[in-house]
């Protein structure tokens, strides 16, 4: 398959859903009213709720959505080949991932900027509302220890990476200063604190830091301090001091290198036949786990990713100055994520043919490259295996276009590491909110103040990093477990959207239905599947874990059952009235 084809047609399909389906489910499913008042005007804070132009929102939700997730996970999942990689996420962001994402936007919107598991009492039941609500601390609780791990493994892999991602702290404070202080003009700020970027960037690749162990603790022990002491501080924050502006300005760099990675495909595919070098279908790649139904969990922000309706009911709501950006904001941000998805798809079953250096000097070529790098589960599967993937790929590509391979190799560490950056901010402020509204109505109010709650949050997923010992890598341990969880989340954020739609009266609700039942099936599958390969390894701790969450999650899709017959019985009574 030509690289340049295939990315033509998923760019046109993407263009084709958004101004169809994705306009289908925004004014006729969720009936979106732009003369609707939004929490962020209706409950302007100055801290939380700001009402945003859609362009900086949408640079902060799509940021905070993407995080690594759309390039690692399909660096995994092509293993089984690009065909059912890319149907996954080019239809599962279509239909599903972008469903949901929309749907917890909205529903928050009509709901004070509430979280989707705060909500789910309204909807649901309370009981629902407490399940939740432990199942997404637990979660964001390993995110938050596994990004800041990831951080620390691209800072030692690309250590020229380290000085421009830090400097972005400035200029984004800088930037949301002039702009909300001053009332500066928001092109030229963009354009100016890009440069500044760039030339971080530049300056980077003269100057790599590395920092060296600390009183015993190793490299990556003391990376997490210091991210974990950074995530509080960018949490307690007002939005637009840091978190908002610095996600808009990564969302810039994201488009610009996405730009060029798109430009490098089209210059390749003229100089030569540059085509996809994977199987199209792998059913049985050596030592990994079953297609069906693993490819689904482990492909996951590219498709649909549970932790995306906690950035649009976290964040995201309280920002958004009129219901008529939700769409845009909602579903356009995953069909974008599911965009850079593709790329990262053509990026690591073509890009990684052109070139692949061998530890002994020796360069391997087309579908020996591939090979040589998926030749087993094991050999690419590896945080760093996935990493390396990625950036060889796209460094080759992006040398299509003048850009020199060793800049280029820059350019990716600091792109990786700042969308790691951006999930870590974004988890820590929202782990507060769930904090926050989990105890704001009891008799333990005092732990909803916003500097009790981050640091309750802080030190949770400091305890699991450190957990395994002074390297910071303990959360490692319950990773195995996190893709299930994602999709989890997706889950029942489908489950509170089907009955929000269910109350509506009509089939509406079958839009969101129809995903959850699949969801459901799929992350329930995957679950069983892990728990008997624990229970055979003997793996107590991710044996209880893993059967516990689920059995809160049988729990809430049983209520979630009840909710909906109750609700179809109470309208067949009213009708035969």
């Amino acid at each position: 398959m030509n690289a340049l084809l295939l990315l033509v047609l998923t760019s046109a399909g993407y263009l084709v859903a958004y101004y169809t389906y994705g306009r289908f489910i925004s004014r006729k499913i969720f009936k979106v009213d732009p003369s609707k008042i939004v929490p962020s005007i209706e409950l302007e804070d100055g801290q939380e709720y700001v009402p945003s132009k859609r362009g900086v929102v949408f640079g902060h939700h799509f940021t905070s959505i993407a995080g690594t997730g759309p390039i690692v996970g399909p660096a995994v999942g092509v293993i089984w080949g690009w065909v059912p990689a890319l149907l996954w996420v080019f239809f599962g962001s279509i239909f599903i991932g972008a469903v949901h994402d929309f749907a917890a936007l909205k529903i928050s919107l009509r709901n004070n900027g509430r979280s989707i598991s705060d909500i789910s009492a309204k909807y649901i039941s309370k009981n629902v509302r407490t399940v939740f609500f432990i199942i997404i601390f637990f979660s964001l609780m390993v995110v938050m220890a596994i990004f800041g791990l990831i951080i620390a493994v691209v800072f030692s892999r690309f250590p020229q990476s380290v000085f421009p991602v830090w400097m972005q702290i400035p200029i984004a404070v800088g930037m949301g200063h002039i702009i909300y202080k001053r009332k500066g003009n928001i092109r030229y700020l963009t354009l100016l604190s890009i440069l500044l970027m760039y030339l971080t960037a530049i300056a980077g690749s003269y100057i790599p830091v590395s920092i060296p162990e600390i009183f015993g603790v190793p490299v990556t022990g003391v990376w997490a301090v210091i991210l974990l002491i950074y995530a509080f501080f960018a949490s307690v924050l007002p939005v637009t001091t840091l978190l908002q502006p610095r996600d808009y300005i990564n969302a810039w760099q994201l488009y610009l290198i996405l730009g060029a990675i798109i430009t490098g495909i089209i210059v390749i595919s003229f100089k030569t036949n540059f085509y996809i070098q994977a199987p199209a279908f792998n059913p049985d790649p050596v030592g990994a786990p079953s297609l069906w139904p693993f490819l689904f969990i482990i492909v996951a922000c590219g498709a649909v990713s549970g932790f995306h309706s906690l950035v649009g009911s976290g964040t995201s709501a309280k920002q958004l100055c009129s219901e008529a950006d939700a769409q845009f904001v909602g579903y356009g941000s995953m069909l974008l994520e599911s965009l850079l998805a593709t790329v990262m798809i053509i990026a690591v079953t073509a890009g990684l043919g052109v070139a692949y250096k061998l530890d002994n000097g020796e360069v391997l070529t087309g579908v020996d490259a591939w090979f040589r790098h998926y030749s087993s589960w094991n050999a690419s599967s590896g945080m760093g295996d996935k990493l390396d993937a990625v950036v060889t790929g796209c460094s080759n590509i992006l040398s299509a276009t003048g850009v020199p391979e060793s800049f280029a190799v820059v350019i990716l560490g600091v792109f990786i590491a700042s969308f790691a950056g951006t999930t870590l901010d974004s988890s820590t402020r929202i782990q507060r909110y769930i904090i926050s509204e989990l105890f704001s109505k009891t008799r333990f109010s005092f732990l909803a103040n916003k500097w009790i709650a981050t640091s309750i949050a802080v030190i949770s997923a400091a305890i699991l990093a450190f957990s395994s010992g002074a390297d910071g890598t303990g959360a490692l341990l319950l990773w195995p477990l996190l893709g299930s969880v994602n999709q989890l989340l997706a889950s029942i954020a489908l489950m509170v959207a089907t009955v929000y739609l269910r109350a509506k009266g009509g089939f509406k609700y079958l839009v969101t239905l129809l995903p959850c039942i699949f969801m459901i099936i799929i992350t329930f599958w995957g679950a069983l599947l892990n728990q008997i390969q624990f229970v055979y390894d003997n793996t107590l701790i991710l044996s209880a874990v893993n059967l516990i969450v689920f059995i809160f999650a049988g729990f809430i899709a049983l209520e979630t059952v009840y909710i909906l017959i109750k609700t179809r019985r109470r309208k067949s009574v009213g009708g035969n009235q």
